[in-house]
C-alpha cells in the first residue's frame, strides 16, 4: 500500500498507489460514495480534519453544556486553519456550524431527514421563480429510499403534504413529546395539520447501533451513537478496502485540459503529496468545494477549475430561520427531547413568486435547560433550587425553515487579503438575502404568533426579518444543470468541463426548497457513485 508515516502520530498519510477513486471529504456524501465503491474499486478518502475518538464524546458533551464554551469549541473549529471572511450585506458566521473531521457535519447535526417536495424540483415551472432542476423527484425516489435505509431513519408515513413514498421507514417514528401534544391541540383549533418528523436516529436498535437514550444534546454531540453520523459508512468503506487519510488538507486539484490528474494535499508535518486516481469525487461541502476549485485556477482555467460557466461559487443559498417563542403558566418539559418530533408542511406548497415554501417546526428544546440555568447564575443551595423551579419548564417556541432563492450576487469567493495557516486565500461568504424570503419570514411569524396565542403563551421573543439567521445549509455554489454555460455539473453530477470529476454535495442544488438537505445530499451521492462506477467500468 503506502510508504512511511508522514506525521508524528505515526499514521501513514502518503498517497495510495493505483487508486481508482479519490474522494475529497469524509462527511455523509463522501462516506456513502466511498462505501458504495470500495468493494469493487481502490478508493482513497482525503479529509482536512482529524479522526475524533468516539471515547471522547462524553467529554465533548460536557464541554457543549458549559457556558464558557461556544459551539465551535466542541469540535475544535476556529483559528488560522478555519479563518474566513464575510463580505456580504448579511454577516455569515461560517464556523458556528462547521466540523472539519471524519464524519463532517453529521457529528453535530440535529438529524432531521425529509425528502424535498415534488414541486421543489420544478420551482421555475411550478412557482414562477428560480430554475428547474435537470432531474425530478422520480429520478431520486429510489435513492431517497436507499439513503433512509443507510441512515436508519425513524419515521411514519403521516405527512399528507409530503411526496409519495414506496415503503415504510426503517424504524418507527419517535412519539410526540409533551409539548407536541400542547401544540397539536392549539393547531387543531386553528385547522393546522401536524405530523411526525423523520429523524436519522434510532428509535429502536438498528444496524448495530443502540436506540436513542435521550441525552438531549443532539446538537452539537450525541454521546450514545444512536444518531447517525458518517463515521458509520467511513468504517464500512474501510472494512471493504477503502483507505481514509485524515488531516490531509487538499489545496489544489492538478489537472490537464479535461481531467483532474491529482489531488495535492498537505499532511500535518507540512509535507505535500499528490494523490492520483482515475476518478475524483468532491464531497467537502458547499463552501470548501468552490474554494478548492477557485484555488485550482490555471492557464487552462484562469477563473477557477470547472468554471467555464462562471457559476463556481455563485448562487450561494441557505435556509433562513423564523421563530416565535414565549412562556406558558404550565409545565412544557422543555429540553427533555433534543430534536424536533412534530412539524407542519401545510403551507409549504402555497409557494409562488412572492412567498417561498416554508415548514413549521415545533421546538422541543425551547428555553434554557436546567444545566444552563444552574451554570449561568451565582446562587447556591435553596436559592438556586428556587430559581430553577421558577424559571425552568414553561417555555414554548415554533420555528420555521424558509427557502432563499439563488442569486448571482450571493456567492462564495476568495479573500485575497487574508490567508489561512498554509498561506491560501480564505473563503469569503458574500451572503445576500432577497425580499421573497423576508416576506415569507413575516408570513411564518404571523402563523407562529397565532399558535402561541391559541396556547395562551406570553410571547417573549421573535426571530423575524430583521433578526433571522442561517440554518447552515450551504447550497448552490456548484449548481447542477443541462447547459454547460449556466451550470457546473450535469445531472449525473459530473462537471461539464472535466470528464473524471463528480461533485456530491448540496452545492449542486439549483434551489433549496425548505426542508433539511442531508437526505437529498445522500440520495444524490448514491446516484453519483453509480455514475462513477459506470464510468470506471468503461475505463475512464
Amino acid at each position: 500500500m503506502s510508504g512511511t508515516p508522514s506525521a508524528a502520530d505515526g499514521r501513514d498519510r502518503t498517497p495510495v498507489p493505483d487508486a481508482d477513486v479519490c474522494v475529497v471529504g469524509a462527511g455523509p456524501a463522501g462516506a456513502l460514495v466511498a462505501n458504495r465503491l470500495a468493494a469493487d474499486h481502490e478508493v482513497v478518502v482525503l479529509d482536512a480534519g482529524p479522526r475524533f475518538d468516539p471515547e471522547d464524546r462524553l467529554n465533548r458533551q460536557e464541554r457543549a453544556i458549559r457556558p464558557a464554551y461556544d459551539r465551535p469549541d466542541v469540535w475544535e473549529m476556529g483559528g488560522p486553519r478555519d479563518a474566513h471572511a464575510a463580505s456580504g450585506e448579511w454577516f455569515y458566521p461560517l464556523n458556528h456550524a462547521r466540523v472539519k473531521g471524519v464524519g463532517g457535519s453529521t457529528l453535530h447535526w440535529q438529524g432531521m431527514v425529509m425528502r424535498l417536495h415534488e414541486a421543489d424540483f420544478s420551482s421555475g415551472t411550478e412557482r414562477g421563480v428560480g430554475p428547474d432542476w435537470p432531474l425530478d423527484y422520480a429520478d431520486l425516489r429510489p435513492y431517497y429510499a436507499e439513503a433512509e435505509r443507510a441512515f436508519g431513519v425513524s419515521g411514519a408515513d403521516d405527512n399528507p403534504f409530503g411526496p409519495p413514498r414506496e415503503a415504510p421507514f426503517p424504524n418507527p417514528a419517535f412519539p410526540p413529546s409533551h409539548s407536541d401534544s400542547l401544540f397539536a391541540e392549539a393547531c387543531e383549533e386553528l385547522d393546522i395539520a401536524t405530523h411526525s418528523v423523520p429523524n436519522a436516529r434510532n428509535s429502536e436498535p438498528y444496524d448495530g447501533r443502540g436506540e436513542c437514550v435521550g441525552y438531549g444534546t443532539c446538537q452539537p454531540v450525541c454521546p450514545s451513537g444512536a444518531k447517525y453520523d458518517a463515521t458509520v459508512h467511513v468504517e464500512s468503506a474501510e472494512s471493504a478496502g477503502a483507505t481514509v487519510i485524515d488531516r490531509a488538507r487538499v489545496t489544489e486539484l492538478a489537472h490537464g485540459p479535461d481531467r483532474i490528474e491529482a489531488a495535492v494535499y498537505v499532511a500535518p508535518d507540512g509535507t505535500e503529496h499528490r494523490q492520483t486516481a482515475d476518478a475524483f469525487v468532491l464531497a467537502a461541502g458547499g463552501v470548501e468545494i468552490p474554494r478548492l476549485l477557485l484555488l485550482s485556477a490555471s492557464k487552462l482555467y484562469p477563473d477557477g477549475l470547472a468554471n467555464s460557466s462562471g457559476a463556481v461559487g455563485r448562487y450561494f443559498t441557505d435556509h433562513l430561520f423564523a421563530g416565535v417563542g414565549g412562556v406558558l403558566e404550565e409545565r412544557t418539559r422543555q429540553n427533555h427531547v433534543g430534536f424536533v418530533t412534530t412539524e407542519s408542511h401545510q403551507f409549504y406548497d402555497e409557494a409562488d413568486e412572492t412567498v417561498a415554501p416554508f415548514k413549521l417546526e415545533f421546538l422541543n428544546y425551547a428555553g434554557p435547560s436546567p444545566v444552563e440555568l444552574a451554570m449561568t447564575g451565582d446562587d447556591w443551595g435553596d436559592d438556586l433550587l428556587g430559581r430553577l423551579r421558577e424559571s425552568y419548564g414553561g417555555h414554548v417556541a415554533v420555528g420555521a425553515l424558509v427557502e432563499q432563492l439563488p442569486r448571482e450576487d450571493s456567492y462564495v469567493g476568495l479573500d485575497d487579503e487574508r490567508t489561512d495557516d498554509l498561506g491560501n486565500p480564505v473563503p469569503d461568504v458574500h451572503w445576500t438575502v432577497g425580499d421573497r424570503a423576508l416576506r415569507t419570514i413575516e408570513r411564518s411569524n404571523e402563523i407562529q404568533r397565532d399558535i402561541l396565542a391559541e396556547l395562551g403563551a406570553e410571547v417573549t421573543w421573535t426571530a423575524g426579518p430583521d433578526s433571522t439567521g442561517p440554518a447552515y445549509h450551504h447550497m448552490g455554489t456548484t449548481r447542477m444543470g443541462e447547459e454547460p454555460t449556466e451550470s457546473v455539473v450535469d445531472p449525473t453530477l459530473c462537471t461539464h468541463d472535466l470528464e473524471n470529476c463528480w461533485i456530491a454535495s448540496s452545492s449542486v442544488f439549483p434551489t433549496g426548497g425548505a426542508v433539511n438537505p442531508t437526505l437529498t445530499i445522500a440520495a444524490l451521492a448514491l446516484r453519483a457513485a453509480d455514475a462513477v462506477d459506470e464510468a470506471l467500468s468503461r475505463s475512464l
